[in-house]
């Protein structure tokens, strides 16, 4: 039975490369950037959490890129919480956003741990 960071880096890559290649290519994600103020970061956001969800797989590898990866993923929910907040979307709908903060957290602690960067 495979572990437990193996089963969340997994389930974390796979939910940013769907979620990421969503904002690239639905047009509801468009609307969804504009209502939040955020239309031209839409791309940019897309991206990164492509290339967040591929660094946490190279991570299997070369534990410090996906060190790198899951903490730029942290960053990003985060930021992504708090514009839910900003926006008057309130705690609920932005606590998905911060769960995968949480999530990327651990893999950041567990890939940094790996590496024996710190």
């Amino acid at each position: 039975m495979p572990n437990l960071f193996l089963i969340v880096l997994l389930f974390s890559s796979l939910s940013f490369i769907c979620y990421g290649l969503g904002i690239l290519l639905l047009p509801r994600m468009r609307l969804e950037f504009a209502r939040y103020g955020l239309a031209r970061m839409r791309w940019p956001t897309g991206l990164l959490e492509v290339a967040g969800a591929a660094g946490l797989l190279v991570g299997l590898r070369v534990p410090w890129i996906g060190a790198a990866a899951a903490g730029g993923l942290c960053l990003l929910m985060v930021l992504g919480f708090f514009v839910r907040l900003k926006i008057g979307d309130g705690f609920v709908r932005g606590l998905p956003a911060l769960i995968y903060a949480l999530i990327n957290l651990y893999l950041l602690a567990k890939l940094l741990e790996s590496a024996r960067i710190y």
